[in-house]
């Protein structure tokens, strides 16, 4: 599920981007920046992979567990801020037609490259975020579904023919309404996560003085729960439990946050089973920050509405 909405939202973005150049510059009978498109569109898929390859190579270079949890838990921090400003700052500008063909109608009077420098950097963004994100929702489940990113590229680039190349009328804003708020969630949940992180860092790496406490059970959580247990309880449903799924040989609730449904909710939402008070507390915070942003973007009070149209006025 996460990597159909990532895949689906930059793609469609990316797809947008180019379809909107593509149509200005065929309208012109631009033969030469055509091709300059295309190729600056090739090129920057193919950068796109290897900053992904890089990303990974990096990340899997790390062999301290202690410095590899504390890269995650940075990491995390960092695609979520970026996930806030693609989705609310960025998006404000998807769609419109104006702003990329000034930038289009700019490249085409300069000599080189124009047109290529300007679809590489838009696609390379796009590709380098996708990659981000995608890095990070991995990190948090552990798998990765293939079908929901193909099916989330395929999808986008259709609507994206459609509603550029065709002239399709289809309702962009609740394309993204919709997406945002998903986003909204998984932000949230890379919070919790890196947090979580920050805490494996500090276990693992014996830094249990940093809280001033000699033990991790000293932890403070605000639940504890469904703990895998070395036998099911007889007043407990077996269809519930999966046994040895993490090599421990215990069973393992389904919604434990490594259980089959656990895991979800997990690389979804940030849910976990025994989270410290500070990773509640900033998923708590951050969702709420989230979700009064998302409603304040797509569903403004009229007082803002008309304090915008008098800015624009002036």
């Amino acid at each position: 599920m996460n990597e159909f909405i990532i895949t689906f939202r930059e793609c469609l973005e990316a797809c947008l981007i180019v379809g909107i150049i593509y149509t200005l510059l065929e309208k012109n009978n631009l033969k030469k920046e055509i091709r300059q498109l295309w190729v600056g569109v090739l090129s920057a898929v193919a950068a796109s992979l290897a900053v992904a390859i890089s990303l990974n190579s990096v990340k899997e270079s790390i062999g301290n567990a202690s410095i590899h949890a504390l890269f995650e838990g940075v990491s995390m921090y960092i695609t979520a801020i970026l996930l806030w400003y693609v989705i609310f700052w960025l998006s404000k500008h998807v769609s419109h037609k104006s702003g990329m063909e000034t930038k289009t109608k700019q490249a085409m009077t300069s000599a080189g490259l124009g047109i290529f420098f300007v679809v590489f950097f838009a696609i390379l963004r796009e590709g380098f975020e996708t990659a981000l994100f995608l890095m990070g929702s991995f990190s948090m489940t552990g798998t990765f579904s293939y079908l929901g990113f193909f099916s989330g590229m395929v999808i986008a680039i259709l609507i994206g023919y459609g509603i550029v190349i065709q002239g399709r009328k289809i309702n962009l804003k609740l394309f993204f309404q919709g997406t945002t708020f998903m986003l909204v969630l998984f932000a949230s949940g890379m919070v919790a996560y890196g947090t979580h992180e920050m805490e494996e860092f500090i276990v693992k790496g014996n830094h249990l003085d940093y809280l001033n406490i000699e033990s991790k059970s000293e932890i403070s959580r605000p639940w504890n729960i469904l703990k895998p247990l070395k036998e099911i309880p007889d007043s407990a449903n077996e269809n519930f439990y999966s046994f040895d799924l993490n090599g421990k040989n215990k069973y393992t609730h389904i919604l434990h946050d490594k259980g089959r449904v656990g895991v979800f909710l997990k690389g979804f939402f940030g849910y976990n089973s025994n989270p410290n008070w500070l990773e509640f507390i900033l998923w708590f915070v951050s969702l709420f920050f989230g979700i009064s942003m998302w409603r304040n973007f797509y569903f403004p009070n009229k007082k803002s509405v008309n304090k915008f149209k008098l800015q624009k006025a002036s």
